[in-house]
């Protein structure tokens, strides 16, 4: 059975590029899996629904909801304020 979400990504090891595979069958875990990418600044080559590639509209709206957990997370780790101020005052948190 294929896993409904699959991202394929690079880890970059000095002179050596090693690419690997993330699977699961959620989505929220699929977007938290990207914002550990995100976070780490290691390149996303491609997501896979149902093993076909999403379409750029689609890809692209998941890395943007990642973007915006990241910078959830560290505003507020940055001002030390809890998610329920930060989605108040900032309007990350979805």
């Amino acid at each position: 059975m294929i896993p409904k979400y699959n991202v394929e990504y690079t880890v970059d090891l000095g002179r050596h590029a090693h690419t690997s595979h993330y699977t699961t069958d959620d989505p929220v875990a699929c977007e938290q899996f990207l914002t550990e990418l995100l976070e780490r600044g290691h390149r996303i080559r491609g997501i896979h629904h149902d093993g076909v590639e999403l379409p750029k509209v689609d890809s692209d709206k998941m890395i943007k909801t990642a973007a915006s957990m990241l910078a959830a997370k560290r505003i507020c780790i940055a001002l030390a304020i809890k998610p329920e101020e930060e989605r108040y005052r900032f309007g990350f948190t979805a």
